[in-house]
């Protein structure tokens, strides 16, 4: 049997076992709040590794190794730090306040709760959040397929465009039959696969680049490379300066977690939210040691390279994929272990972006067209909308994934940055601020957003200074906007008031 038989064979078997759990789970859902929250039953465990597995999508196999394989572990040591930070700091402060405040307004979806949070009756900050939803997620899901797509064709050959499709049609299929309960359950399943395939493929690389002291030599006799205030020039095999803005503006990536709808929607669904310490304490430890992994196996790639068993790659980001291929030629074993090993980037994939297609559905038929326009649907037709909505939103990121070579960690880096901006800064007002206001929420919302476009295009390509992140001037703009709208406005009413007391334990 060939080993490129071997490894079809796993992934058929992984791929049907998603689409089971879907089928499984299409019993369950009689209603919105069972679609898109599962009822709000999830136990600890399934709760932070589902929410673990749909932050790291196949940024953590994929773009992280790539960017450590290309320019050492500089810019991605950074990154995972700040990460790591916004992972705990999210859990600690932001999930037991919203599991409390959402479930005692009633509230199924981020968007929905910052309209009942701040008592909005015209359902106009509830319309806002969907559109921003709608117009982060469609790229940062077209960097799911694409990613899929990159994984098929450079592993067998086959088309990237017919591989992209296929894999995006088995993510749509066990999400609109199972909603949130069957994607917190696959990811369970995911950040399992994602983790033997980290320990699989940096246990591997590290034989086959000559041991971990090889490893380590190489990685010490290229300039920067293993700095923390340097990057590494492969090109010119020098070092660049890695500037304390840079430091400050990579470590940004860590407040984005306030804003990542996909995230906070699994605290609102936790059956009870004493047990979101365990979950804080599962995730945080999790993703700390996933990220390390991450990180190391480009450092372990290049080396590899180094060493003759691994060929110079043109794509960074296929670092795992190449080394999973040299697995697969050691026997029949081997070539389903590799099977598993490409599953997991699988996972990666797909563990985010059906998190993203869920809460995109639940923008526009839930958001938009039953709370803003009132439309007025029964749970079957409410379901089928959000069902369709699935649909069209894959079309239109499958048209943006087409491009072969587009990058992975771009396309997110810029989609985390619009999120964290949009509703970062609105969310930890909303639960933290007593006296932010709807007006002041809706301004933050919207010049978040927009700064995010206007520093990515505007700003950041002057360099220098100004060349930072741009999450972290897009957040600043956000929360000063939101204080300062709300403080020229009245003060929330009392019902208001009462409401974020009970929240906050008063």
């Amino acid at each position: 049997m060939s080993a490129n038989v071997c490894i079809i064979i796993a992934i058929v078997v992984y791929l049907g076992a998603m689409l089971y759990v879907g089928f499984a789970f299409s019993k369950n859902n009689n209603n919105a709040e069972d679609f898109y929250l599962g009822g709000r039953k999830m136990g600890p465990f399934v709760t932070a590794m589902s929410a673990e597995a749909s932050d790291m999508s196949s940024w953590l196999l994929m773009g992280l190794p790539g960017v450590a394989y290309l320019s050492g572990i500089c810019s991605a040591a950074w990154t995972a730090i700040g990460l790591g930070i916004g992972t705990w700091l999210n859990w600690f402060f932001v999930s037991r306040r919203l599991r409390r405040y959402s479930s005692n307004i009633g509230a199924i979806t981020v968007p929905d709760f910052f309209s009942k949070r701040y008592h909005d009756n015209k359902n106009i900050i509830n319309a806002i959040a969907a559109l921003v939803i709608i117009i982060f997620f469609v790229p940062y899901t077209a960097s799911g397929f694409a990613a899929c797509g990159k994984l098929f064709h450079t592993l067998f050959g086959v088309d990237y465009m017919a591989a992209m499709i296929v894999s995006a049609l088995v993510i749509i299929g066990y999400t609109i039959m199972g909603g949130f309960g069957a994607v917190c359950t696959t990811d369970l399943i995911q950040s399992i696969v994602m983790s033997l395939a980290l320990v699989t493929v940096v246990t591997y690389g590290i034989n086959s680049a000559g041991g971990f002291a090889a490893v380590m030599d190489n990685a010490r006799s290229l300039p920067g490379y293993l700095s923390l205030n340097n990057t590494f020039d492969a090109a010119n095999n020098t070092s660049n300066s890695f500037s304390f803005i840079s430091i400050v503006s990579t470590l940004a990536w860590g407040i984005g977690y306030f804003g990542m709808p996909h995230i906070l929607v699994r605290f609102m669904a936790i059956e009870d939210e004493k047990k979101l310490t365990l979950s804080r304490r599962i995730a945080s430890v999790w993703v700390v040691i996933a990220m390390t992994v991450g990180i190391f196996i480009g450092v372990v790639g290049l080396a590899m390279t180094k060493a003759g068993s691994l060929e110079n790659l043109a794509d960074s980001e296929t670092v795992i994929v190449r080394i999973t291929g040299l697995i697969s030629r050691h026997g029949v074993l081997a070539a389903l272990i590799a099977g598993v090993i490409l599953a997991g980037i699988l996972a990666a994939t797909m563990s985010t972006s059906d998190s993203q297609l869920l809460t995109a559905a639940s923008g526009v038929s839930q958001n938009i067209l039953h709370d803003f326009f009132h439309v007025e649907m029964d749970e079957k037709k409410s379901l089928f909308t959000a069902r369709l909505t699935i649909i069209g939103i894959s079309i239109v990121s499958i048209f943006m994934a087409r491009n072969p070579n587009s990058s992975v960690f771009g396309i997110v880096s810029f989609a985390w940055a619009g999120f964290g901006a949009s509703f970062g800064a609105v969310m930890l007002c909303a639960l933290f601020w007593r006296r932010s206001t709807l007006a002041g929420a809706l301004s933050g919302m919207v010049a978040g957003g927009v700064m995010v476009f206007v520093w990515k295009y505007l700003v950041r390509p002057l360099g220098g200074a100004l060349d930072i992140y741009e999450l972290l001037p897009a957040f600043l703009v956000s929360l000063a906007v939101i204080i300062i709208v709300s403080l020229l406005t009245n003060k929330p009413s009392d019902k208001v008031l009462a409401e974020f007391d009970k929240a906050a334990g008063k």
